[in-house]
């Protein structure tokens, strides 16, 4: 028999820096922890930049062209 435990999760009343609620209090945490997920982050596509532009720019002209509709039909009322 080996002198391991069998279970893997340290024992949480032996476990140093850990606050009775489960929290680490700040400072407890170490750096490598911080910057685990930082891999994890996808790079943006260099065509997403000229993609956000040509949806705005479409959505400008849809909007220019609603209000020179609504500008027309209102000069076609008065006249």
């Amino acid at each position: 028999m080996s002198s391991q435990p069998s279970e893997p999760d340290p024992e949480p009343r032996r476990t140093p820096g850990l606050l009775p609620g489960g929290s680490v209090p700040p400072g407890e945490t170490p750096p490598e922890s911080a910057q685990a997920t930082s891999a994890l982050s996808h790079e943006q596509r260099a065509g997403a930049h000229a993609t956000k532009w040509a949806w705005l720019t479409l959505l400008a002209v849809v909007v220019l062209l609603v209000a020179g509709l609504f500008t027309y039909l209102a000069i076609a009322l008065l006249v």
